[in-house]
């Protein structure tokens, strides 16, 4: 049975101080949660600190980023391996924010996802289209696109590790939504897809995460389609009632 998660990718927000607040008003109300699990990916200023304060917890702790290098002369980057060294077990891969402001590729991602799996990291990797690719039609044939390449010559092995999160980026910041429907029919023709590549037990296991303005106010309503597992959570992650409100969603 594949997990519920919902994760909180608080993007560049919160100062070290605010970041300590929030962590622990999260680690507070989590009682109430009992079978989703709860990850938290803060800026990497905050992430050996969660570690610390969430050691004895079932919150996970994720980095919003890797490099797709080892080690070296690369300034700026934080590698996979510095990554897991202070204890997180999570990181995000492919958003489309990296995409759009960092021009980063889906061979780029490939190669993240390569590096995180080799230092025991779940990837939690993104996918979605823009607005324009919705209008178009071809968000199918974007994502499918996306997954070809994100995933090119990953073992079925190495994919069971794998997280994936559905973006539809013309609803995120944007106050749009997709719908529970639109939300459900790209969902199942991503387990599809994977079904084509990996088979129908890894397919049936993978867990789905929608991330696209996911609020309390409409998370029951995505959470309640066969192949929404769960969010990917941004501005809402910064509030704790939130958070926690979202993860109460199924």
């Amino acid at each position: 049975m594949r997990k519920q998660i919902v994760a909180g990718n608080w993007k560049m927000n919160k100062i070290f101080s605010e970041g300590i607040e929030l962590i622990n008003e999260i680690k507070q109300k989590a009682g109430t949660v009992n079978q989703t699990l709860l990850v938290v990916a803060p800026p990497f200023i905050l992430t050996t600190e969660a570690v610390k304060m969430l050691k004895d917890t079932n919150i996970g702790v994720a980095t919003q980023n890797c490099s797709n290098k080892p080690e070296g002369a690369f300034t700026g980057e934080v590698s996979a391996q510095m990554v897991k060294s202070v204890g997180a077990n999570f990181v995000i891969l492919g958003h489309s924010e990296r995409r759009a402001y960092y021009h980063e590729t889906d061979e780029l991602i490939n190669e993240k996802i390569k590096i995180s799996l080799e230092n025991n990291l779940v990837p939690i990797v993104c996918c979605g289209e823009v607005l324009k690719e919705r209008e178009n039609n071809e968000h199918f044939q974007v994502v499918a696109k996306q997954i070809k390449g994100m995933f090119d010559s990953i073992s079925s092995d190495d994919f069971k590790q794998v997280i994936l999160a559905y973006e539809p980026v013309w609803a995120i910041g944007t106050g749009k939504t997709a719908t529970p429907e639109q939300a459900q029919e790209m969902h199942q023709f991503i387990r599809e897809t994977i079904k084509n590549s990996y088979g129908s037990e890894i397919a049936s296991n993978l867990s789905i995460l929608y991330g696209g303005s996911c609020k309390p106010g409409n998370a029951k309503e995505l959470f309640a389609n066969p192949d929404v597992d769960g969010g990917l959570i941004g501005g809402a992650s910064l509030k704790a009632d939130d958070f926690i409100a979202i993860a109460n969603s199924f």
